[in-house]
């Protein structure tokens, strides 16, 4: 029997042969892929005993296991099979012009004489190729370095083919028995139109496939956007957004003063604050380079807080000073608007972020408290006292008894007087004598009697200062005087006769 190219498994035949699954049906190889368009031997033998006969022989063909047909009548193989019947029990089938709807299993089975059905249940299986590319690759979108694998046709025929890929027209390689092309790290140059064909199959169809692959380069172009774009008020939502063009895509950090804050493409700050006022920038990497976006400066918004007063002078008030109070405060933008004011009065003492009291004196004495605003809000101080410090005022004395005094009595004279802090230092006097006759704030006679009478006055003294009393004058009357003359003389601050 003569075996032409187009017949390609008789030599498998031969060198395949094998005993069924059954005792008198072989099927010479389990599987068969073929190209599209092209003729087939699908190889078979089989033997029964001489003392059976066969009634019938036939091939059928399982399309799925719920679709079988007898290939002698289905209309898809009308013309194109031819049963080859031999001495030697050659069962083979011929399939020509090949389809791709002849894929599947393939049986031969025949019936005797004594009405047994006779089969092997593996049978071939018939795969058919075409010349149609398929692409796998490294990532989505092709980039320099990445790899690239082509594959012609969906099985390797089991005729040894010659696979002859071409990029744009041109003879790209040629393979044999393979029906792969694989490019390891692509460059801009293998970009193009692939296809295949198989080497004496020219006439089959084959789709090309555009191959596309991006360069690779350093970031470039780094920027950072803000979202929202307009005035940024504490509370609110930001966004930080860095924008890019690198590939591959870079890795993006964000930093601000120095310190890395975190990682991403976006840098979100949910009910912002003050504190997150500053200057940020993102830095773009990728395997080539790194390159920091110019910064953007986020300037939060927000209404006065930490408003406080300071006092200047800030040590002693003594009474005539000049006194500043000055307001402080913490806002975005500046408190332009500052009043002034005095606990328990009810309207503005002042305005302005100072204010100031020419000569303090007490009447000035009380606290004080300031009030800031800006457009996003007002807030106010703390109240801060003002105390004037001044020396004794007011100094007079005053006698104990307060009426009249008799030879004998207990007199005691004290020494009263206004003054911030109180007096602590207190002298006691007795007009034409030189030296103080006592100190303290009282001063006690336990007997009185005429050596003692005169006019006597008190000094008192604190740390700034030290004044005097008018003088009082003090006598005592004896039994016997006229009652009323001693009153008289006493009003006058005359001594009586």
């Amino acid at each position: 029997m003569v075996c032409p190219a187009v017949l390609l498994h008789c030599f498998i035949w031969i060198s395949l042969m094998a005993t069924g699954v059954q005792d008198d049906v072989t099927h010479i190889i389990g599987s068969m892929c073929v190209v599209q368009q092209s003729t087939v031997l699908i190889p078979c033998k089989y033997i029964h005993p001489q003392h059976e006969q066969l009634s019938s022989v036939e091939w059928l063909h399982e399309k799925s296991p719920e679709e079988e047909v007898r290939v002698s009548q289905d209309p898809a193989f009308e013309g194109r099979v031819e049963f080859v019947q031999s001495d030697a029990r050659n069962c083979s089938l011929i399939l020509r012009d090949v389809r791709k709807s002849d894929a599947g299993i393939f049986r031969l089975v025949h019936n005797t004489a004594s009405g047994q059905i006779r089969m092997n249940a593996q049978g071939i299986r018939l795969d058919v190729t075409d010349a149609e590319v398929e692409v796998q690759t490294e990532s989505d979108n092709v980039t320099e370095g990445d790899w690239i694998l082509f594959i012609c046709g969906s099985c390797i025929p089991s005729m040894t083919a010659t696979y002859i890929w071409r990029k744009d027209g041109r003879l790209h390689s040629r393979h044999h028995g393979e029906n792969l092309l694989y490019l390891e790290s692509v460059g801009l140059e293998d970009r193009g139109r692939y296809l295949c064909t198989i080497s004496g199959h020219e006439g089959l169809n084959s789709t090309s496939v555009d191959i596309t692959v991006r360069p690779v380069y350093p970031p470039k172009n780094v920027s950072v956007s803000v979202s929202p774009s307009g005035v940024i008020v504490e509370g609110d939502s930001v966004t930080l957004n860095c924008i890019s063009d690198s590939n591959p895509p870079a890795e993006i950090s964000w930093i601000k003063g120095g310190m890395i804050l975190q990682s991403g493409d976006t840098y979100s700050i949910t009910n912002i604050k003050s504190e997150a006022s500053g200057n940020y920038y993102c830095s773009a990497r990728n395997k080539h380079r790194s390159l920091n976006s110019s910064a953007v400066t986020v300037n939060v918004m927000y209404p006065p807080k930490s408003v406080s007063v300071s006092v200047s002078p800030s040590g002693v008030i003594v009474e005539g000073d000049s006194v500043t109070l000055n307001c402080i405060s913490d806002s975005n933008p500046p408190a332009l608007n500052f009043s002034w004011f005095k606990e328990n009065e009810t309207s503005a003492v002042g305005s302005g972020q100072s204010f100031s009291i020419s000569s303090f004196n007490s009447s000035f004495s009380g606290r004080f408290y300031c009030e800031a605003q800006n457009k996003h809000g007002s807030q106010r101080s703390a109240s801060v006292s003002l105390t004037v410090k001044d020396p004794p005022k007011s100094v007079s004395v005053s006698v104990s008894p307060s009426g009249v005094i008799v030879e004998g009595d207990s007199v005691t004279l004290n020494c009263i007087s206004d003054s911030n802090p109180p007096a602590l230092n207190f002298s006691w006097f007795k007009e034409n004598e030189t030296s103080a006759v006592g100190s303290g704030q009282s001063f006690s006679i336990s007997s009185f009697n005429s050596s003692f009478s005169g006019r006597f006055y008190c000094e008192a003294q604190n740390k700034y200062g030290s004044r005097r009393s008018v003088s009082l004058f003090v006598s005592a009357t004896v039994a016997g005087i006229d009652m009323c003359r001693w009153l008289l003389c006493w009003c006058h601050y005359q001594p009586c006769e």
